[in-house]
């Protein structure tokens, strides 16, 4: 079952990086990608993993220690519930990416490869969006920010 819940945490986000990804000016895809509620299917998964483990997490979680939080990693429930949890956040990350690619105006050919880098290496990718966001931004903000012009 805990193999099943590792591949299921996957592919719950899968439509939602697809729909960033392959159709990022629908305007269900803008609506969808500015919930946070995305996170709640590998969140679910998450919960379905640890709810019967939740003593042995908190003990580990509470006072973490690099030996106990190995350990906690070699079971596949530990894994899995990391799995998950990873995932819920990188399309969190991944959400607000493309939400700032939208308003900064960057082109979908530009975004999807920095989102497919995002889900596969996401410290790299979020970087490499920073700065590519950086760059083509306003230096100015502020008067958009209040004005919405």
């Amino acid at each position: 079952m805990t193999g099943f819940l590792f591949d299921l945490a996957f592919w719950l986000t899968v439509p939602f990086w697809g729909l960033m990804i392959f159709a990022p000016k629908w305007r269900t895809t803008a609506r969808i990608a500015s919930s946070p509620l995305i996170a709640v299917p590998p969140l679910a998964v998450y919960t379905a993993l640890v709810v019967g483990h939740l003593p042995e997490l908190w003990a580990t979680m509470s006072d973490p220690d690099l030996d106990g939080v190995r350990e906690f990693l070699t079971t596949a429930w530990g894994t899995s519930a990391v799995w998950a949890q990873v995932l819920a956040w990188d399309l969190l990350v991944g959400a607000w990416m493309y939400r700032e690619s939208r308003r900064v105006g960057l082109h979908p050919l530009l975004m999807g490869p920095l989102l497919l880098f995002t889900i596969v290496l996401s410290p790299f990718g979020f970087a490499l969006f920073l700065a590519v966001r950086a760059f083509c931004d306003t230096p100015d903000r502020a008067t958009t920010v209040v004005t919405d012009e």
